[in-house]
């Protein structure tokens, strides 16, 4: 998570750069100083991270707090009023956002891929899944629509759908909505990207399948090297895939770790927050579920300093300072200004 520049994308209007990687580069997406908001407010603050090949980033918190708008930002999918205001976000060594919309399209679909949280609203109402996943193929890869048609009903299948050939003449509206979240994912898996970002991409899914995809993806990483960010709120999830977590609180990242890390000295108390309130198989029946006191506040009730203040039991006259993001033992950063003992 510790920045670092990277070169120019090129000339204005210049092609699309072929984003290959040699067998040495390990670092797939870098994201430094990130900063993102409107002239008034801000909602993502100085967020810095970087993914290597084959790994999987699990970008965690509550709804309002940055995950989502970060995630935009990196693939330059954000629109006025919002912009990225500082900062910079790399793919191997080409600066994505210096990049002009022409050069940024082909890379979308092609070199990284994003599953959104709602298919309904991504998906084209009035054509042919088989043909929406089918186009990608056309448009990336250069098959022949035939050719591409065959591949889409392979992959349909692969995510789980059954008698994919049938459904792949189906509308949108003909299908489930975690069918259609499946249809989003075979979509994204087809060029095979080195990177997939993941936006709460399994929360529409019943469990069996959630399994079910989680095991393509990680099969499509060992296959391929690709890199994956997958958004979500269910530690569940997290403990299932996840190599590194970032934990995002009110538009930063308050804790960085190694998955085994996180769960086993989770440093921050927003990140404490989270760990307590899951399920507990071994809890008695009656116990009530915990909870964090308080909601996240919106960008323009921000409390100055850390943000977590005004729900954090250990807050202090200190906390009206903004904590930095510092270095502990291993792999852990925390952004606090009483972290939790790593003993």
């Amino acid at each position: 998570m510790r920045p670092s520049e990277h070169g120019s994308a090129g000339e204005a209007g210049a092609p699309s750069p072929d984003l290959r990687c040699d067998a040495g580069q390990k670092t797939v997406l870098r994201v430094s100083g990130l900063t993102v908001g409107t002239d008034n407010v801000d909602l993502v603050i100085d967020v810095s991270f970087s993914i290597e090949r084959g790994e999987t980033l699990c970008l965690v918190g509550e709804s309002g707090c940055g995950k989502s708008v970060t995630c935009l930002a990196a693939m330059g999918l954000h629109s006025e009023p919002v912009r990225r205001k500082a900062g910079s976000v790399a793919l191997f060594d080409e600066t994505l956002s210096e990049m002009t919309e022409r050069q940024l399209a082909p890379i979308r679909g092609r070199d990284v891929a994003m599953i959104f949280q709602d298919p309904a609203a991504s998906l084209n109402p009035v054509q042919r899944v088989g043909r929406q996943v089918a186009e990608v193929l056309v448009v990336h890869r250069s098959l022949s629509w035939r050719a591409a048609h065959e591949q889409a009903i392979a992959l349909l299948g692969e995510v789980g759908i059954p008698h994919p050939a049938d459904r792949a003449d189906a509308y949108p509206h003909q299908l489930s909505g975690g069918m259609c979240q499946r249809v989003m994912i075979a979509m994204a898996l087809a060029c095979r990207p080195k990177l997939i970002i993941a936006d709460e991409a399994t929360t529409a899914l019943d469990v069996t399948t959630q399994a079910q995809i989680l095991r393509l993806m990680r099969t499509l990483q060992r296959e391929t090297g690709t890199a994956m960010i997958f958004v979500t709120h269910d530690l569940s999830v997290v403990a299932e895939i996840a190599d590194r977590v970032a934990v995002m609180y009110s538009g930063r990242i308050v804790e960085s770790a190694s998955a085994d890390e996180l769960f086993d000295h989770p440093a921050h108390p927003y990140t404490r927050g989270l760990m307590d309130c899951r399920l507990d198989a071994h809890a008695p029946v009656a116990d009530r579920l915990r909870a964090i006191e308080g909601t996240v506040p919106g960008p323009a009730a921000r409390p100055a300093g850390c943000a977590f203040r005004t729900r954090c039991s250990k807050a202090r006259a200190v906390c009206a300072e903004t904590p930095q993001l510092r270095w502990r033992a291993g792999s852990q950063a925390v952004a606090c200004h009483f972290p939790e003992s790593l003993q």
